[in-house]
């Protein structure tokens, strides 16, 4: 009977060790269903990242691109502007060339009224001179 219980004893400790192996084996496998995911969710997120990484580059080069349209653009705007101030200068110029010459005219016109006036005076003068000639 001693054999029999030493032999039931170690089924029971066979037993055990069998349900402790099984707890194990479910354990690990939880524990591996678990990094599988982790795995998983890890590849999906380095494609995301190396998707976000290409967005960014391109974003990068467009940025890039706009900064290099904006200086051009500004370098345009500088020439724009200083062609302007000088046709402003030039206009001030000539409008003031234009007065001048305005008032030039408007002096003539007085001196030629002037003259008509005297040459006027000298006509009836003349015919005066002319008709106490007749006298």
């Amino acid at each position: 009977m001693e054999k029999i219980r030493e032999k039931l004893n170690n089924l029971i400790s066979k037993e055990q060790a069998v349900l402790s192996l099984q707890n194990k084996i479910t354990l690990l496998g939880a524990e591996n269903n678990r990094i599988e995911k982790k795995v998983t969710d890890d590849k999906h997120l380095k494609e995301e990242v190396e998707s976000n990484k290409t967005t960014t580059e391109a974003l990068q080069r467009k940025v890039a691109l706009l900064e290099s349209e904006l200086e051009n653009t500004e370098q345009s705007l500088r020439d724009t502007t200083e062609k302007l101030r000088q046709t402003d200068v030039k206009a001030e110029h000539f409008e003031r060339k234009m007065h001048q010459l305005e008032a030039e005219i408007a002096d003539l016109e007085k001196k030629r009224d002037k003259f008509e006036e005297e040459l006027s005076q000298k006509k009836k003068e003349l015919e005066n001179l002319g008709n106490f000639d007749d006298i």
